[in-house]
């Protein structure tokens, strides 16, 4: 259905009156990331004119929460209960003999550079990467689609190397057995998809055991169609823009990185699996897909992470809501605000979230009067509801994030929780409030 993937999104975007065009002529190297860094990450942004290239390009698509919501038609009240239904309740998928992903089928002269416009983001990069790409295999004992969103580091015409980090269990298990049997594993790089099927992804394969697409199908509230590649037996979707079709190499890796990653520090350099592009399916007049590092895959994950906390959470305290935040990368800080019942609710809170993740570096436990989406708000709560010798607990040496520069630097990380609660029953801590008139429409008064 062309309700499903890029085209569908952008037209969306544009009612919305989301995105933005650039109609200058810019260089894929360092200078299409300045523009797209410039709006933080957080403004869509299609590029028609790409030095080099006759390939347009989209950008920031998925950096803001709001954008999310919209795409999704979901908002923030309703989205954790989204995700959790469609975790709980996959759909069926549907398989179609072909699609408009078809439409351009190369398996001669493949030059993936030449073909696409791959940026580079970073002056120390170590080459152009394609950052939005979806890695798509298939699980050899349950045949269910594992997927997920990998940097790819361009090495030649046919050749790009995959970044599985410690983050990936199940594919690293996957990997490690093509590697006993020295035998390849057929893939896809799926670009051009929608909100929906970036969320799907993000989804974990060895604590759900789920087939993907089918919570694809669950969140976009119709079955996903599907068409097999031309050469490998992958589904991918039928109206996605571009795929490139191969196969992860056994026993084979290429040094990759460096790479300006999360929170804006290059990561480590280390060999990775390669993948040999076969062939390459297109649609007419296709659309490149990309996210400057690191902004829309980690933010999507974020919106996981907390559908996660929040269940795990709502079985020890009165949740209202959880903001794993961007300007933590969306993992290493947390916002919790709960409806407090009993004293000791913020430590029960601090405790449990903490224990959620390896990667929750910190988390603020406030009350459900402050808004956990402003900083000026949780400023306030820190300011008047904090003592440290009371409020703040420290855990030493914990596992940590790989992402994050002082624990890979130490091997260990300090997780720091804060209750940054009222006491129960004290008048003292009540805010001051405009009776009727505290959330009004500016616009009605000019």
């Amino acid at each position: 259905m062309e309700t499903q993937m890029l085209r569908y999104t952008l037209e969306k975007l544009e009612k919305l009156g989301h995105i933005k065009t650039c109609t200058k002529k810019v260089d894929a190297k360092f200078e299409l990331g300045a523009v797209l860094r410039y709006f933080d990450n957080e403004v869509p942004i299609i590029f028609n004119n790409i030095k080099e290239h006759k390939v347009p390009l989209v950008g920031g698509l998925y950096g803001n929460r709001q954008i999310f919501y919209d795409l999704m038609d979901t908002n923030k009240e309703n989205r954790i209960f989204k995700f959790m239904d469609a975790i709980a309740n996959p759909k069926s998928v549907r398989k179609i003999s072909t699609g408009p992903i078809k439409e351009n089928i190369i398996t001669k002269n493949i030059d993936v550079k030449k073909l696409f416009p791959i940026p580079t983001s970073h002056e120390k990069d170590s080459s152009s990467f394609i950052t939005s790409g979806m890695l798509i295999v298939k699980d050899p004992e349950t045949n269910d689609t594992h997927m997920a969103v990998r940097r790819f580091q361009v090495n030649s015409k046919t050749n790009i190397s995959a970044l599985v980090s410690g983050a990936s269990p199940h594919l690293r298990k996957i990997i490690k057995k093509s590697e006993e049997n020295n035998k390849p594993i057929e893939c896809a790089v799926v670009l051009g998809y929608d909100a929906e099927y970036l969320i799907a992804s993000q989804i974990s394969s060895s604590k759900y055991g789920l087939d993907k697409h089918k919570v694809y199908s669950a969140l976009k509230g119709e079955e996903l169609e599907v068409v097999k590649c031309h050469s490998v037996d992958i589904e991918v979707p039928a109206y996605c823009e571009i795929v490139l079709e191969g196969e992860i190499v056994p026993n084979k890796k290429v040094v990759e990185g460096p790479f300006g990653e999360l929170m804006g520090y290059y990561g480590e350099v280390a060999p990775n699996p390669v993948m040999e592009i076969k062939t390459i399916m297109h649609r007419d007049k296709p659309i490149f897909q990309h996210a400057f590092p690191c902004r829309e895959e980690h933010l999507s994950n974020g919106l996981i992470r907390e559908a996660e906390m929040y269940s795990i959470l709502n079985s020890v305290v009165d949740v209202d809501d959880v903001n794993v935040t961007v300007g933590g990368g969306c993992r290493l800080h947390a916002i919790v605000s709960i409806n407090k019942n009993n004293e000791g609710d913020g430590k029960s809170a601090i405790l449990s979230s903490l224990g959620s993740s390896k990667d929750l570096k910190h988390v603020v436990v406030v009350d459900n009067d402050v808004d956990i989406y402003s900083c000026k708000d949780i400023e306030f709560a820190l300011s008047s509801r904090v003592q440290g010798s009371d409020d703040i607990v420290i855990i030493k040496n914990a596992l940590g994030s790989g992402l994050e520069a002082s624990h890979v630097y130490k091997g260990l990380s300090d997780k720091i929780g804060i209750d940054a609660t009222k006491p129960l029953d004290v008048d003292l801590f009540d805010r001051a409030i405009i009776p009727e008139y505290e959330n009004i429409n500016i616009n009605d008064y000019f």
